[in-house]
Protein backbone atom coordinates (compact mmCIF):
# COMPACT_ATOMS: atom_id res chain seq x y z
CA UNK A 1 0.00 0.00 0.00
CA UNK A 2 1.16 3.20 -1.22
CA UNK A 3 1.96 5.66 1.61
CA UNK A 4 -0.71 8.08 2.14
CA UNK A 5 1.19 11.21 2.81
CA UNK A 6 2.99 10.99 -0.16
CA UNK A 7 -0.45 10.27 -1.97
CA UNK A 8 -2.02 13.72 -0.36
CA UNK A 9 0.94 15.41 -1.02
CA UNK A 10 0.08 15.52 -4.97
CA UNK A 11 -3.80 16.43 -4.81
CA UNK A 12 -4.76 19.41 -6.63
CA UNK A 13 -8.81 18.52 -6.14
CA UNK A 14 -10.65 16.70 -4.22
CA UNK A 15 -14.25 15.45 -4.66
CA UNK A 16 -16.92 14.29 -1.65
CA UNK A 17 -20.03 12.07 -1.80
CA UNK A 18 -22.75 13.32 -0.22
CA UNK A 19 -24.71 10.56 1.57
CA UNK A 20 -22.93 9.05 4.31
CA UNK A 21 -19.53 10.88 3.49
CA UNK A 22 -20.74 14.40 3.80
CA UNK A 23 -24.07 13.37 5.99
CA UNK A 24 -24.72 10.12 8.38
CA UNK A 25 -26.47 8.67 5.82
CA UNK A 26 -29.94 8.86 6.60
CA UNK A 27 -32.71 10.43 4.91
CA UNK A 28 -34.80 12.32 6.72
CA UNK A 29 -38.21 13.40 5.02
CA UNK A 30 -41.16 15.26 6.30
CA UNK A 31 -44.97 14.83 6.52
CA UNK A 32 -44.72 16.70 2.47
CA UNK A 33 -42.06 14.97 1.47
CA UNK A 34 -39.46 17.60 1.75
CA UNK A 35 -36.25 16.03 2.75
CA UNK A 36 -34.10 17.13 5.39
CA UNK A 37 -29.68 16.70 5.65
CA UNK A 38 -27.63 17.56 8.33
CA UNK A 39 -23.82 18.41 7.79
CA UNK A 40 -21.30 19.07 10.17
CA UNK A 41 -19.82 22.53 10.61
CA UNK A 42 -16.52 21.37 10.97
CA UNK A 43 -16.45 19.21 7.66
CA UNK A 44 -17.51 22.96 6.11
CA UNK A 45 -14.69 25.05 7.51
CA UNK A 46 -12.02 22.05 6.69
CA UNK A 47 -13.79 22.42 2.71
CA UNK A 48 -13.12 26.00 3.10
CA UNK A 49 -9.63 25.88 4.34
CA UNK A 50 -9.04 23.67 1.34
CA UNK A 51 -10.66 25.82 -1.38
CA UNK A 52 -8.74 28.99 0.59
CA UNK A 53 -5.10 26.66 -0.23
CA UNK A 54 -5.88 26.85 -4.09
CA UNK A 55 -7.36 23.07 -3.31
CA UNK A 56 -10.32 22.35 -6.14
CA UNK A 57 -13.39 21.18 -4.37
CA UNK A 58 -16.35 19.11 -5.77
CA UNK A 59 -19.29 16.64 -5.13
CA UNK A 60 -20.59 13.80 -7.35
CA UNK A 61 -23.63 12.53 -5.75
CA UNK A 62 -25.94 9.85 -6.92
CA UNK A 63 -29.11 11.78 -5.55
CA UNK A 64 -31.10 14.89 -6.40
CA UNK A 65 -31.33 17.70 -3.77
CA UNK A 66 -31.44 20.91 -3.41
CA UNK A 67 -30.10 21.49 0.18
CA UNK A 68 -26.75 19.41 -0.77
CA UNK A 69 -27.09 22.81 -3.83
CA UNK A 70 -27.57 25.43 -1.04
CA UNK A 71 -24.85 23.88 1.20
CA UNK A 72 -22.12 23.44 -2.01
CA UNK A 73 -23.20 27.23 -3.01
CA UNK A 74 -22.43 28.28 1.13
CA UNK A 75 -18.99 26.71 0.75
CA UNK A 76 -18.17 28.15 -2.78
CA UNK A 77 -18.00 24.75 -4.68
CA UNK A 78 -18.50 25.62 -8.17
CA UNK A 79 -18.44 21.62 -9.29
CA UNK A 80 -21.49 19.71 -8.21
CA UNK A 81 -23.07 17.18 -9.91
CA UNK A 82 -26.26 15.62 -8.68
CA UNK A 83 -28.15 12.39 -9.93
CA UNK A 84 -25.18 11.13 -11.01
CA UNK A 85 -26.34 7.19 -11.22
CA UNK A 86 -23.04 6.48 -12.74
CA UNK A 87 -20.14 8.44 -11.58
CA UNK A 88 -17.43 8.24 -13.64
CA UNK A 89 -18.12 10.09 -16.48
CA UNK A 90 -19.30 12.84 -14.48
CA UNK A 91 -15.62 13.06 -13.12
CA UNK A 92 -14.29 12.34 -16.86
CA UNK A 93 -16.24 15.44 -17.46
CA UNK A 94 -14.55 17.20 -14.45
CA UNK A 95 -10.95 16.34 -15.34
CA UNK A 96 -11.93 17.76 -18.38
CA UNK A 97 -13.12 21.05 -17.10
CA UNK A 98 -10.38 21.32 -14.58
CA UNK A 99 -7.60 20.10 -16.86
CA UNK A 100 -6.15 18.17 -13.81
CA UNK A 101 -5.83 14.33 -14.68
CA UNK A 102 -7.20 11.93 -12.55
CA UNK A 103 -4.23 11.16 -10.04
CA UNK A 104 -4.39 14.93 -9.19
CA UNK A 105 -7.61 14.14 -7.56
CA UNK A 106 -8.97 12.94 -4.01
CA UNK A 107 -12.08 11.11 -3.84
CA UNK A 108 -14.29 10.51 -0.31
CA UNK A 109 -16.85 7.83 -1.24
CA UNK A 110 -18.98 5.36 1.55
CA UNK A 111 -20.53 2.77 -1.33
CA UNK A 112 -20.25 0.73 -4.48
CA UNK A 113 -21.43 3.92 -6.74
CA UNK A 114 -18.12 5.46 -5.74
CA UNK A 115 -15.91 2.46 -6.74
CA UNK A 116 -15.37 3.49 -10.28
CA UNK A 117 -14.09 6.98 -9.60
CA UNK A 118 -12.28 5.48 -5.83
CA UNK A 119 -10.26 3.39 -8.69
CA UNK A 120 -9.12 6.41 -11.00
CA UNK A 121 -7.61 8.59 -8.25
CA UNK A 122 -4.51 8.92 -6.82
CA UNK A 123 -5.80 8.92 -3.35
CA UNK A 124 -9.11 7.30 -2.15
CA UNK A 125 -10.51 8.27 1.19
CA UNK A 126 -13.75 6.29 2.70
CA UNK A 127 -15.08 6.24 6.39
CA UNK A 128 -15.37 4.18 8.94
CA UNK A 129 -18.87 1.18 8.29
CA UNK A 130 -18.29 1.74 4.59
CA UNK A 131 -19.11 -1.10 1.94
CA UNK A 132 -16.49 -3.68 2.33
CA UNK A 133 -15.34 -2.87 -1.31
CA UNK A 134 -15.06 0.56 -0.76
CA UNK A 135 -12.88 -0.22 2.33
CA UNK A 136 -10.77 -2.72 0.35
CA UNK A 137 -9.75 -0.13 -2.29
CA UNK A 138 -9.53 2.94 0.25
CA UNK A 139 -5.96 4.50 1.30
CA UNK A 140 -7.23 5.90 4.03
CA UNK A 141 -10.05 5.69 6.28
CA UNK A 142 -11.34 8.38 8.67
CA UNK A 143 -11.73 7.85 12.28
CA UNK A 144 -14.87 9.88 12.57
CA UNK A 145 -18.14 8.59 10.64
CA UNK A 146 -19.83 10.51 7.77
CA UNK A 147 -21.23 13.69 8.73
CA UNK A 148 -19.78 13.60 12.37
CA UNK A 149 -15.90 15.37 10.72
CA UNK A 150 -14.91 12.60 8.11
CA UNK A 151 -14.08 15.11 6.06
CA UNK A 152 -12.85 17.95 8.23
CA UNK A 153 -10.17 14.79 8.69
CA UNK A 154 -9.30 14.16 5.07
CA UNK A 155 -9.32 17.86 3.88
CA UNK A 156 -6.73 18.29 7.35
CA UNK A 157 -4.69 15.13 6.24
CA UNK A 158 -4.16 17.15 2.65
CA UNK A 159 -3.47 20.37 4.45
CA UNK A 160 -0.82 18.37 6.37
CA UNK A 161 0.52 16.68 3.90
CA UNK A 162 1.10 20.28 1.82
CA UNK A 163 2.81 21.69 4.45
CA UNK A 164 -0.01 24.19 4.54
CA UNK A 165 -2.30 23.34 7.22
CA UNK A 166 0.05 26.00 10.12
CA UNK A 167 -1.36 28.46 7.10
CA UNK A 168 -4.50 27.89 6.80
CA UNK A 169 -5.14 27.85 10.75
CA UNK A 170 -3.08 31.09 10.80
CA UNK A 171 -5.56 32.79 8.67
CA UNK A 172 -8.11 32.60 12.25
CA UNK A 173 -5.29 33.79 14.68
CA UNK A 174 -5.37 37.08 13.77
Amino acid sequence: MPDVTELASTVKAIIFDVDGVLTDGGLYRSDDGQEFKRFNATDGLGMRMLSDAGITLAVITGRQSEVVKHRCRELGIEHLVQGAKNKLPAFETLCDQTGLTAKDFAYMGDDIIDLPVMRRVGLALTVPGANKEVSEVAHWTSIKTGGNGAAREACELILKSQDLYTAAVARFMV
